[in-house]
């Protein structure tokens, strides 16, 4: 089975697939016509993104605030971890917390693949997003980075090499997956 790589520069689609021959908004892919995904259905998907995010790390810092007092407690990241797993199992998209840092609360809150690990580099050198647009099983989805900076003195508490952190930069990032409709 073969995957078809979309990338979105400036409005412009790019395949990034061996044998694609691009013909306006459709690709040749060893012979059969595919039609990328529609302009409108991306900025729609780009959208519910950022109503997401905003609503996600809302939350972190809610829960961080609220009820995180002392080391002890349960920590917002772990309660993040957990939301979005449950999210993520709903089906309705794939969303994940990781690490930035190089040093995980937990081994598997890495970058998955080549797209987190670039997506980490990218929003570490100053980037306020990365999202790339793939199809998959002739699908079209939004693939969205987010970063996750330290913004409380209680995420020190619990990550003490958050410490040395320059204000802005992110610990970590907010994954998503999201189709496109």
């Amino acid at each position: 089975m073969q995957k078809t790589y979309a990338i979105l520069f400036g409005g412009a689609m790019v395949l990034a697939v061996a044998g694609i021959a691009l013909t306006g908004n459709r690709s040749a892919v060893n012979g059969a016509e595919q039609k990328g995904p529609d302009k409108a259905a991306v900025e729609r998907s780009k959208k519910t993104v950022q109503m997401l995010d905003n609503i996600y790390k809302q939350t972190i810092v809610l829960i961080t605030d609220k009820y995180v007092h002392d080391e002890d407690d349960f920590a917002a990241g772990s309660a993040a971890v957990l939301l979005f797993k449950n999210i993520s199992d709903s089906g309705s998209h794939k969303v994940r917390l990781i690490d930035a840092t190089g040093e995980p609360y937990e081994e598997k809150n890495v970058a998955n693949d080549d797209f987190e690990r670039e997506g980490i580099k990218q929003l570490k050198a100053g980037a306020k997003i990365h999202e790339q647009v793939v199809t998959v099983d002739g699908k079209h989805q939004l693939r969205t980075l987010t970063p996750v900076p330290v913004v409380m003195e209680r995420c020190v508490m619990c990550h003490g090499h958050y410490a040395d952190v320059k204000k802005g930069e992110p610990i970590g990032a907010i994954s998503y997956t999201l189709p496109i409709e």
